[in-house]
């Protein structure tokens, strides 16, 4: 009896995963480290709108810790799932199957937990829930492509042998990853509302352009800097000088050479003193809503 032929996007559809989880773990990555070090993301003008504001948004951070980082290990998981059964060769053939489809499941848990997550970042980008109004984010809309199109060929590029157990497990998998959203960005509402004002969406480019505001906790012209900014003011990119304050960088304050506090960093200039708003927005360019 003559054996039937694999279809071609069974065959393929493994390669094209790995390919996608290179490019998204590499986008990823490259955003992580930009964050870490301070530096201007290509492609992202600096203007205190889309990925500029997105990027710096408390949503692009849960319990603190940048998204990217996750996305980057969703994307090796994936990876690795995928790679799995083009790497381990079974003798048996059934065992070899039973690989191929323990992984796909797996792969399907993973894809459609991160489509379900990336498509609710979409929603808050489209909906103005960053920034008051529709953001446009090329590295988030890249990145949700990416998740889609893994999840897609997932599902398509695997023979099923229960799919309603399949619609089931992504319903749950659908309802958990939601929930948990929901909750997690619900404790994080205020900082996201004060975000959203004129000194929130300040705050955030100043931080995005690597600004920095140097100060010392016992003076008193740093703190009517900082209430300044209202609420907003936990959002400013602020720098402890003085050794008994909350995590200091006194050997950072001595190296630009501050003398007097509050003084401003910002596009390689310092400006000493208090400031308002509608100074520091002219200083660092910005050029977002200012009500």
């Amino acid at each position: 009896m003559r054996k039937r032929s694999e279809p071609w996007l069974h065959r393929w559809s493994r390669p094209a995963i790995i390919a996608l989880t290179i490019f998204g773990f590499s986008l990823t990555t490259y955003l992580t480290v930009t964050h870490f070090f301070g530096q201007k993301v290509a492609l992202c003008e600096v203007e205190g709108s889309g990925c500029d504001l997105v990027l710096s948004s408390e949503y692009a951070k849960i319990f603190g810790i940048p998204l990217t980082i996750f996305g980057a290990l969703s994307y090796l998981t994936l990876g690795v799932l995928a790679a799995l059964p083009l790497l381990l060769k079974r003798d048996e053939p059934k065992a070899q199957s039973q690989l191929k489809e323990t992984s796909a499941f797996l792969m399907f848990m993973v894809s459609s937990a991160t489509f379900v997550f990336s498509g609710y970042l979409m929603y808050l980008l489209a909906s103005g829930s960053i920034g008051g109004t529709p953001q446009i984010c090329l590295y988030c809309i890249s990145s949700a492509v990416t998740m889609t199109s893994i999840w897609l060929l997932t599902i398509f590029g695997n023979a099923w042998k229960d799919v309603g157990n399949l619609i089931f497990t992504g319903a749950l998998v659908a309802i958990v990853t939601l929930t948990g959203t929901l909750g997690v960005y619900a404790n994080q509402g205020k900082l996201t509302a004060q975000s959203n004002s004129f000194a929130g969406r300040l705050a955030q480019h100043l931080t995005a352009t690597n600004a920095k505001m140097y100060g010392a906790y016992w003076c008193s012209h740093c703190a009517e800097q900082k209430k300044i900014f209202g609420e907003a003011q936990k959002l400013i990119p602020y720098v402890e000088c003085d050794s008994k304050g909350v995590n200091p960088q006194t050997q950072l304050c001595q190296q630009k050479g501050i003398t007097g506090f509050p003084t401003w960093e910002i596009d390689g200039k310092m400006l000493s003193g208090r400031r308002s708003l509608e100074e520091l927005a002219e200083a660092s360019k910005f050029t977002g809503d200012r009500s």
